[in-house]
């Protein structure tokens, strides 16, 4: 067993409702960070699990007619069904009913009593329900809790309160010797604001939940939610038995959480660990929300996207990939249909599945279904395997940042170049002549090794049709670190046909109807108006007057103070362009160098923060994305497209 271990968690959820596509991204996240861990070679710990008690659960069930157990068990099962089959690999499901976690309850709500920062009093002031919190004055207008938009409620009752002022000053120390303890950076700044401003004791039992953990040696209160659910992360782990598992992956190296959350997991958690004299955890990570039409899903807009309605029409590999390459980490992701069939019929159904079979196919006509020779490679297989290895070589440095998003991004860049090469190079016609024909055995198998070793590092985002391409090439899954090096796959090695890994995928009648259409337009006459978008009808004639070719992104660069544009150059064949795009976003520079584009080289130049643009970048347009046109490697710069 590795000396190096990783411990992530995720919230644990509450149980008055179904998972919905927040619980499963975090949860994905934390899937896949911990799958990296464990190919990076450390010994990993994967603990999320469900919050049973509280207001909100004792409510539900009452709604329902049955008991909050029997309400728990029930949502509990939809939780075990959907992360099996999102392949979901956790090391242990924590609940809060379970009698380990509530012996480490009673046991660390006791060790705060006798560290003296506990005492009894008595607490008046606006309660959210929703939050299981009370909340300030300042947080309330017209009877809601202004984060959440729920009713709050005026109660005054006996309470046990926590000294949460006497760690003010403790918690801003800790948060300036160690700022990579709130993460992402945009977040440690809201966290130190609001410590900054004054914290109040904070009220830790209630008397009117009777579903929960009892306070020792008082029975007429019920221990505070929160600090009930925040001892999961130490309850898993055996604490208040004696379990070694406590002294092995203590502390946390992340808890994985969503924004709103983040207070309770960066003031009062670790003023609680500071109390009872346990280390802090490492990170505390608070990604964004998913959005739909830029609101917050909630049951009474209609608006939540429920992860089994994606799994009836798309794969699970294609639900974790989606949530992991848009992954929403220090902004909000907007979820739409479009986007989402965009996006995994571009990269896994037409960039890498078509490639695998597209591959295995040419092995199994030119080369007996065998690995051929890549032992000599040209000088452009040397610099693809040289990028290759390099890309490799940033893994853990992006799955420490959880950049998923910018390791994908680059990851699809090498797929397109391998497919690219295979386009431009035809080994289908260089096998007909002996004298080209170990040129294009060496390149097939260089493609396969290459395509090998970027499956291996992708595997963890998409397990099930990685991980069948890397048995169908008989390598072992899951894959080993020492399997992200280049030669691992022997010459000779058999090589498998299967089916497609990922068919293009369809949006059914009920999700099609959900995607927004066009706004409407004036009634016009079909001779001037066409049906797109209410745009008048143009003559060949003066479609003939735009010139499009066909460029190569030969350097891109961001441009000084701005967000959304990048320089770039781009070669037509004849001259080279310097054009102006408004795709910073959404394309990092390094993975637009070489890609071929088309171009409006007709266009007017334009001067855009400081620097001219000398032409257009063509790109589709979903819910305001862009996405820019494929051309493929084989077409000559400054080709026409008409």
């Amino acid at each position: 067993m590795s000396g190096k271990t990783f411990y992530i968690t995720t919230p644990i959820y509450y149980v008055n409702d179904l998972p919905h596509i927040g619980h499963t991204f975090t949860t994905v996240l934390a899937d896949v960070t911990a799958r990296y861990k464990r190919l990076l070679g450390y010994d990993v710990f994967f603990l999320t699990g469900t919050d049973e008690h509280g207001q909100k659960a004792e409510r539900a069930a009452r709604q329902r007619g049955i008991t909050p157990k029997e309400l728990a068990d029930r949502v509990v099962e939809n939780y075990y069904r959907l992360w099996e089959r999102l392949g979901i690999q956790y090391s242990r499901f924590i609940r809060t009913t379970d009698p380990v976690h509530r012996r480490a309850v009673q046991r660390f709500f006791q060790r705060l009593v006798d560290r003296g920062d506990i005492y009894k009093g008595v607490y008046e002031g606006w309660y959210c329900p929703g939050c299981e919190a009370f909340v300030p004055e300042g947080s309330v207008a017209d009877g809601r809790h202004t984060d959440c938009g729920r009713a709050v409620e005026r109660l005054r009752e006996d309470s046990y309160f926590f000294r949460l002022s006497r760690y003010q000053k403790p918690l801003l120390e800790h948060y300036r010797a160690h700022p990579e303890f709130i993460q992402p950076e945009s977040r440690y700044n809201e966290v130190v604001r609001f410590v900054e401003a004054g914290l109040k004791d904070l009220s830790v039992s209630r008397r009117t939940v009777r579903w929960g953990i009892p306070v020792p040696d008082d029975p007429d209160h019920v221990i505070y939610v929160w600090l009930d659910a925040l001892t999961n992360y130490i309850s898993a782990l055996g604490w208040a038995d004696g379990d070694p598992l406590y002294e092995r992956y203590w502390p946390a190296d992340v808890h994985l959480v969503g924004k709103d959350i983040l207070r309770f997991h960066c003031v009062y958690w670790p003023a609680f660990l500071m109390s009872a004299g346990l280390p802090l955890p490492r990170q505390v990570f608070g990604h964004g929300w998913w959005l739909r039409a830029q609101s917050k899903m909630s049951k009474s807009l209609g608006n939540i996207i429920s992860p089994e309605e994606l799994l009836e029409f798309s794969s699970p590999d294609m639900v974790r990939y989606y949530l992991v390459r848009e992954a929403p980490l220090d902004v909000d992701s907007d979820f739409s249909y479009e986007g989402y069939q965009t996006r995994v019929n571009a990269d896994l159904a037409n960039d890498y599945g078509n490639l695998i079979h597209r591959l295995t196919s040419m092995l199994a006509r030119f080369c007996q279904g065998r690995v051929p020779d890549y032992s000599r490679l040209d000088g452009e297989m040397t610099a693809v395997r040289a990028d290759l290895e390099a890309w490799v070589d940033r893994l853990e440095v992006w799955v420490d940042r959880l950049a998923y998003p910018e390791l994908l991004r680059e990851a699809w860049v090498h797929i397109q170049r391998l497919n690219g090469l295979l386009a431009r190079r035809e080994p289908w016609r260089l096998m007909r002549d002996a004298a080209t024909r170990v040129e294009a055995q060496t390149l097939l198998g260089f493609v396969t090794e290459a395509l090998r070793l970027i499956t291996v590092g992708v595997w963890p985002v998409i397990p099930f049709g990685a991980g069948a391409f890397l048995e169908r090439l008989g390598q072992p899954v899951p894959p080993r670190r020492d399997h992200l090096a280049w030669g691992v796959l022997p010459p000779g090695t058999p090589v498998a046909l299967g089916p497609e890994l990922y068919p293009r995928i369809e949006l059914p009648e009920e999700v099609r109807s959900e995607v927004p259409s066009a706004p409407a337009s004036p009634p016009t006459s079909p001779a001037t108006s066409s049906s797109v978008e209410g745009l008048a009808m143009i003559d060949i004639q003066t479609f003939m007057q735009v010139d499009l070719r066909v460029g190569e992104v030969v350097t891109a660069e961001p441009i000084e103070k701005s967000k959304k544009l990048l320089k770039l150059i781009v070669d037509l064949g004849t001259e080279r362009r310097q054009v102006v795009a408004g795709i910073a976003q959404y394309y990092r520079p390094e993975e637009l160098r070489g890609r071929k584009v088309v171009v409006v080289a007709n266009l007017e130049p334009a001067v855009l923060m400081g620097t001219e643009s000398q032409g257009m970048i063509l790109a589709a347009d979903v819910d305001g994305r862009p996405y820019l046109l494929e051309v493929p490697a084989e077409v000559p710069n400054g080709s026409r497209v008409r």
